[in-house]
Formats: structure tokens, sequence, C-alpha cells
């Protein structure tokens, strides 16, 4: 694949379009670059709807949506795959026996991308630590972009990367999975830590391992790798990297800056950004002076506001366990006298959830549940505690009923934070879309409280 070229005339089936931008950026690609485009999915119409809206104005896709038809994979001259689909899907193992070449966005964005990349993974702290390591590098080197598993499509930022610009990607271990195949690293890797997740798609926590090593795996004896000094488990998967290790540690002079603005356990996230923002030569006042204004971002533990006393919070993409303790424990301390209501829950990933139901016990006043295969876990994990379980739990069958339960508990001083410790679907379009529920719903509620 020499240029973008590569796809005119080209009949090219999408599979999976997804909600969170990566199927709409990939597709908006491929029709700009005079491909063919077919857009499967087997989720319908109606639940794809702000994907299939984004991309109304390009009247030659072909939709099969709401399932895979077997001669819409015989006839692609190549296939793109959605991260999020295995690459032992029956109908692509099908297509690979035909040599119908099989790609992925962020395969297609290694071979053509002519900028620095610096890719950054983990369990958790992606997000942030990606955000952080793009606005350090701004201050000094203007034409950085960021993209991937942060909501921004690496096949839409592709055209505007010109040679020599830094691109700064956030890597899922379902991109990574992919970029296994292209045998690619990034020349500057960053791994913020490691912890059991995506049980439920990778076969085993063997298999989610070799997906993270991907980041290092293929760099050279003279490209960079960045971990955290405290991470035991980045340490041990990192052993033999080939490529140069940076340490990262925390500055005792931010620590109070980052546990007030962003919360402590985001130490690790800092401490990385701030390393590779001294190996590319930012100035430290620049980078204090980003982190002095940053907030966090969306749906980690933000705080969307106060009424009557009583703090909303919401961290919808703590999707594990231990993302739940995290928020669990720092607003814990911020509450002092005040009460934690906990709204959690959702679907699993086969993760474990005794330690999340152990903190809950001992650090929630009221737990209320949304629906599914994770509630049960913690409610069964709760029963399994024998000393003094204090949140007896409720379950809620939506968002609005959890919201309007935790306003009902709720006093002046208290916390009521969203913090799921699971999954999204079933319920939800994608986590986002639960925070934007949960927003929603306590929006109504307060309104309707402050009527009375």
């Amino acid at each position: 694949m020499g240029d973008n070229a590569f796809f005119s005339g080209k009949k090219v089936l999408v599979m999976g379009l997804g909600l969170h931008g990566g199927g709409v950026g990939a597709v908006e690609f491929l029709v700009k670059n005079g491909a063919r485009v077919t857009v499967t999915d087997l989720r319908t119409r109606r639940v794809l709807a702000p994907s299939v809206k984004a991309l109304a104005k390009y009247r030659s896709i072909r939709w099969v949506l709401g399932r895979h038809r077997e001669e819409d994979f015989r006839t692609a001259d190549m296939i793109l795959k959605n991260p999020g689909v295995r690459r032992d899907h029956p109908l692509l193992r099908s297509a690979e026996r035909n040599d119908t070449p099989i790609m992925s966005d962020v395969g297609i964005f290694f071979r053509l991308c002519q900028g620095r990349i610096i890719g950054i993974t983990g369990t958790r702290s992606k997000s942030t630590t990606t955000w952080l390591v793009w606005k350090f590098l701004k201050t000094k080197y203007p034409r950085t972009h960021y993209g991937g598993n942060i909501r921004r499509s690496v096949l839409s930022i592709l055209p505007d990367i010109k040679k020599d610009d830094l691109v700064v990607l956030e890597l899922s271990s379902f991109q990574l999975q992919d970029l296994l195949y292209e045998r690619k690293s990034p020349s500057v890797a960053v791994l913020t830590n490691i912890m059991e997740d995506h049980l439920n798609w990778h076969r085993n926590m063997r298999e989610y391992l070799d997906a993270k090593r991907t980041i290092f795996r293929f760099q050279r004896s003279d490209e960079d790798l960045f971990i955290h000094n405290q991470d035991v488990a980045v340490r041990r998967l990192t052993a033999h990297a080939p490529s140069r290790m940076h340490i990262a540690s925390m500055p005792e002079a931010l620590q109070k800056t980052v546990d007030e603005h962003i919360g402590g356990h985001f130490r690790p996230a800092v401490a990385l950004a701030l390393a590779v923002g001294r190996h590319f030569g930012v100035r430290e006042n620049a980078m204090k002076k980003v982190l002095q204004q940053f907030r966090g971002l969306e749906g980690r533990q933000e705080d969307i506001g106060t009424h009557q006393g009583v703090h909303f919070i919401n961290d919808t993409t703590a999707t594990i366990p231990d993302a739940a303790i995290a928020a669990i424990t720092r607003f814990r301390k911020k509450a002092g006298r005040g009460k934690i209501i906990l709204i959690a829950g959702g679907q699993d990933k086969k993760l474990d959830f005794r330690k999340m139901a152990g903190i809950a016990a001992r650090f929630v006043y009221a737990l209320i549940l949304l629906p599914g295969t994770a509630s049960k876990k913690i409610k069964d994990e709760m029963t399994k505690i024998k000393n003094g379980v204090r949140p007896h739990p409720y379950d809620a069958a939506s968002m609005h009923t959890a919201v309007r339960e935790a306003g009902r508990i709720a006093e002046r001083g208290d916390y009521v934070v969203l913090s799921p410790g699971a999954a999204s679907f079933g319920l939800f379009l994608n986590e986002f879309d639960r925070g934007a529920r949960f927003i929603e719903a306590v929006e109504k509620t307060n309104k309707k409280n402050a009527k009375h």
C-alpha cells in the first residue's frame, strides 16, 4: 500500500461502523480516496443513528445494517474491520481463505503516516496521558496531532499530518491486536499500567498481555519506551523490551496540584506525560501551566455540579472494578462527614468484583445497581462479606430511577457518584451515552426537587 490512490475504485467492505467515531472516520477516509464502500454492522440503523447521520452526505455508501451477508464478504476487494471485531470471526476467516485482504484503521494509519508516532496504552489512564502529552508537546511543537481510542479516528486526522509532525495516539488492546499483524510499534511508546480488563473479548489474560506488548514489541534499539516506576506488572511485561527504557516518577512539587485537580490515582499518568514532554525538550514551566489549568477529561471523576449541597460525579469511564475503587476512595476522603451514594454495575467483562464489593461495604452508604451481569456479581460478593455490610444494594431499572433514588437518600455534603466498574452495553449505546443519561437524569431530578 504505497499511497491513498490504492483505494480508488476498490470495493471495500467496512465491517462494524460503531458509535465512537472510528468507523465514521474510516468510511469518510475511504470514500474521499475513491473507494466503493459498503458498510455492514449487526446493529440496526436506529441504534447506529448518530454514526449513520454523520455519513449522510456520502450518497454512494451502500448500507447493510442489522445483519452480515456472506455475499458482501465474498465480493469485496478488501475488508476494513472495526477494532472491536475479532480477526478470527468466521466471515473474516472465510475471506482470508479467498485471499481477500483484511485491514484495520490503525494498520492503514501506521503504513501511511509520515509523522513521528507516540503511542500510549495501558488498562487505565490512557486518555488522560494522551491528552496531557498532546497538550505538553503543542506548547513547543504546534504541529502535534492526537487521535485513536480517545474518540478521534486515526484516519480522520491522517490527511492533515505532514512529514516531521508529531502524532499522539491512544491505542486500545483491540487496536494493538490489529497492529500485531502489521508487525509495527510506535517509535515512542508509553505503557501506563496493567490490570485485568476485556476478558469477555480476549480469550484470556495472556492474549490481553500479548496485545499490550505490541506497543513496544517491534521497536528498534534506538527507540523509546516510557513506564512508571511503581507498576510491577508493567516492569514484568517490559523486562525484555528491545528499546531504550525511561522510568518516570512523579515530582513531589506537583503532587498536590494533581491530587486536588484530578485525583491522586492519576499521578502515574501525569508522571509519564511529564517524562515524554521532557524527552522532547518541552519547558517545565509550560507543562506546569497546563497542569494547573487541567481539571480532567469528560466522564472521568467529572464534577458535574452541586445541588442543595449534594455533589454529583460522573465517572462513567470507570468500566473495571479498579477504576470504581479509585473513585470510592477519592470521594470518601473528599466527603469528610458526608456520605457516598454509589451508582454502579452493568455488564460483566469476566472480571473479579471481590475487592470492589469489599471497598463498597466499608465506604459506601448506599449502593444503587444498574441492570446487568456485573451487578449480580457485585451483589453475590457482598453477601459473602461477614463483617457489617452497610449498604443493602438497591436495584434500579434505569438511570433515571437510579438518580431519583440517589436524590431521595442524599443530604447536604453527600456525594452521588456514578462509577460503574462495569461495561455499559445492553442499557446504553456506550459508556459516554451512559454518562450523558446520568447528567440528564441529574438535571431532571434536581429541577423537579427544586419545585417542591
